[in-house]
């Protein structure tokens, strides 16, 4: 018999259990994880540096990355946020930095930094971590008010259940059962492909732009999926189309509507955010009166990388001797909205590296977000992911794991306190 069974071995379950150990010493604590290791998102986050959370300290400001999720986490950011991440780490001997953008990562450069932090938590504080231990079912007998938790070849009990498996189908269909709504998963962070002439032979290069959905034919029963999502960022140029803060962004608030459009559809990018066609054509013609016996391919006029902006040219017939006397008004007008108003047809996604995300769970009417406690099934906390709550890219999705772990943490010690 446990005090805490915790499923799932990744960022909300490790948390969870070590907080729970910490508020209640002496509790008899585990986590099951289904797969032969631990901590497999926290290892490739962040490209290997793991991205801990974000420099937000303000909690309504942090609450508006989350397109899913914003006005119930408002509380639980008041609670427990940012700053209170940053000391658990550092009170355990692992410094943080905060990067130019905000992304705050362990001084070490390494995710391993962070694993090896909870794994020494656990030992220190007696967490049995069970691996190759993939649940399969768990119930709860009110009469004797304890978990039964069903492995592969054994049952435990247990008094409290935290649920923290990220989108794990099983666990979400189990939960049905138990009268729990779930909010259909659909990817969330993924990159957009493109194939266009204008962006082959500049993989590598980013730029910031202003990014936006231009228009989609698909009609549903409840309504058709709104436009006018729009993102400004770095927007990196690949092998396979656009990838990028931007393209993130724009994936992960479109992450319902962009599901419904069958991932087909188009943008509209302004590659020189600072300028809308008026105000591009008319610099344009100065340059023109300035400059008329320049050639155009090379009097980079703007802004804009070298590659870019010569693709640009001559996606706009605009050849490599033709100098700006050369060029016409209306030449000028279509490379100008070529830089302002560009369309490209998407057709398809591809997963932003390894670091997987899904929008969609547990329906979060159902949830106390006081103690992440089910409103429906007593005794069960959720963690992390598995709830209908996710972020843009830049540590949000790791803060909203430390913060629901952390509460659900403080209520499952008080309520083994008070048996």
């Amino acid at each position: 018999m446990f005090d805490v069974i915790v499923v799932g071995g990744g960022a909300a379950g490790f948390y969870a259990a070590i907080n729970i150990a910490e508020a209640h010493p002496g509790a008899s604590i585990a986590i099951f994880e289904r797969g032969k290791t631990v901590l497999g998102k926290v290892k490739v986050s962040g490209g290997g540096r793991c991205n801990v959370t974000h420099a937000e300290f303000l909690p309504k400001e942090l609450a508006k990355n989350y397109p899913r999720g914003e006005k119930e986490l408002l509380g639980p950011f008041h609670q427990y946020m940012t700053g209170d991440v940053i000391s658990f780490f550092e009170q355990r001997g692992v410094p943080l930095k905060i990067e130019e953008d905000g992304r705050i990562f362990p001084q070490s450069n390494s995710s391993q930094t962070i694993i090896d932090c909870f794994l020494v938590e656990a030992e220190r504080l007696n967490i049995r971590i069970l691996k190759n231990s993939q649940v399969k079912d768990f119930e709860h007998s009110q009469e004797e008010d304890v978990w039964k938790v069903v492995t592969a070849n054994k049952a435990y009990f247990s008094q409290k259940i935290v649920l923290a498996t990220g989108s794990s189908s099983k666990i979400w269909d189990k939960l049905k059962l138990l009268g729990h709504t779930i909010s259909k998963p659909v990817p969330s962070l993924f990159t957009f492909n493109i194939q266009d002439k204008r962006l082959k032979g500049n993989q590598g290069i980013s730029a910031n732009a202003y990014v936006e959905i231009k228009e989609s034919k698909v009609e549903t029963k409840s309504a058709q999926p709104k436009l006018g999502l729009h993102a400004e960022g770095p927007v990196l140029i690949t092998h396979w189309g656009l990838s990028g803060p931007a393209i993130l962004k724009l994936s992960a608030w479109g992450a319902l509507d962009l599901n419904k459009m069958g991932y087909v559809f188009k943008i509209i990018i302004n590659w020189l955010p600072e300028y809308n066609l008026e105000l591009l054509l008319a610099y344009f013609m100065e340059v023109k009166k300035q400059t008329p016996k320049k050639t155009i391919l090379r009097t980079k006029a703007v802004n804009l990388p070298q590659r870019l902006w010569i693709s640009f040219c001559r996606s706009s017939d605009i050849s490599e001797g033709v100098t700006w006397a050369d060029v016409s008004k209306a030449t000028l007008h279509n490379f100008a909205e070529e830089l302002t108003q560009g369309e490209y047809q998407v057709a398809g996604k591809s997963t932003f590296k390894e670091e997987f995300v899904t929008a969609g769970g547990v329906d979060l009417k159902e949830i106390d977000f006081k103690t992440y406690k089910s409103k429906l099934v007593p005794g069960l906390y959720f963690a992390g992911e598995i709830l209908n709550i996710d972020a843009i890219t830049g540590g949000f999705n790791f803060q909203n794991a430390w913060t629901s772990a952390y509460i659900a943490a403080q209520d499952v010690a008080a309520s083994l306190a008070q048996r």
